[in-house]
């Protein structure tokens, strides 16, 4: 409910202001397969072009609900990734790529994925160029205690990453048709790419009994990522992404007690 909360809040800015986004990933994979929440799923994605997201950061920090925030590298000092969430502030969401130690805020969110172009040819070296982007991006975040080794692979990482950069910077002139396209490379684990016209004009889906703009080709667009996305995986791969998570801080009735006893 808190996720579906966070998602009407956003929705709510992107149809005011004519933002165009979709439901992604795993949360399109359960609209489409189980109409609403893969049972054993907890978060939800969503993506817009990187152009529009831009835009949505700069009025979401202004009309988001105060009970909600948005988190990014620049709104959250602690976050060192490259992401966009909205998250609740009265909750807690322990991740299993989180860091424990990281002061950045932790309630249960939604995730936005920026999407980019992508070339219209070179796709299984792309493919791995934004699978070890999204690696190597991960490993020079992550918790590090100093030793040999953990200077050793920082200057390697951080090498192999400029040279990565370079080539996908290379292979810029070869996304100008549009005829593809993908989360960012920092968030394309799986080095996806799906046709343009598999998404664009946006139709819509039902999700949990609301409707939201999806895919026009749903699909296209999942066989693209999931390939036999109707099969269920077996029992020992439908894995929640959460170690730990607690829906209320503060309950309501707390919270609602004490906003009485300000007012008074």
């Amino acid at each position: 409910m808190k996720m579906l909360y966070i998602l009407d809040e956003v929705v709510k800015i992107c149809d005011h202001h004519k933002i165009p986004y979709w439901i992604d990933g795993g949360t399109l994979l359960g609209a489409a397969r189980h109409g609403g929440f893969i049972p054993w799923d907890d978060d939800v994605d969503i993506a817009m072009k990187e152009a529009d997201l831009k835009h949505f950061v700069r009025i979401a920090q202004q009309e988001l609900p105060s009970d909600l925030m948005l988190q990014t590298s620049e709104t959250d000092h602690g976050v060192k990734q490259k992401q966009y969430k909205v998250r609740d502030l009265n909750s807690f969401f322990a991740d299993s790529d989180d860091d424990n130690r990281g002061t950045y805020q932790k309630g249960i969110f939604i995730d936005i994925f920026p999407f980019v172009n992508y070339p219209s040819c070179f796709q299984k070296m792309t493919k791995k160029i934004t699978r070890s982007l999204c690696v190597m991006n991960f490993r020079l975040h992550a918790l590090h205690y100093y030793s040999i080794r953990a200077a050793a692979e920082f200057v390697y990482f951080s090498l192999k990453k400029a040279l990565f950069l370079f080539i996908w910077k290379a292979l810029q002139p070869f996304c100008k048709s549009g005829e593809y396209i993908c989360a960012i490379p920092y968030s394309n684990w799986y080095g996806t790419i799906y046709r343009t016209t598999d998404l664009f004009p946006l139709g819509t889906i039902g999700f949990e009994g609301r409707t939201f703009k999806a895919p026009n080709n749903v699909d296209g667009y999942l066989t693209s990522n999931y390939h036999n996305w109707r099969q269920l995986p077996p029992p020992e791969k439908r894995a929640v992404h959460s170690l730990f998570f607690l829906a209320e801080l503060i309950p309501q009735d707390q919270q609602d007690k004490k906003q009485k006893n300000l007012e008074n």
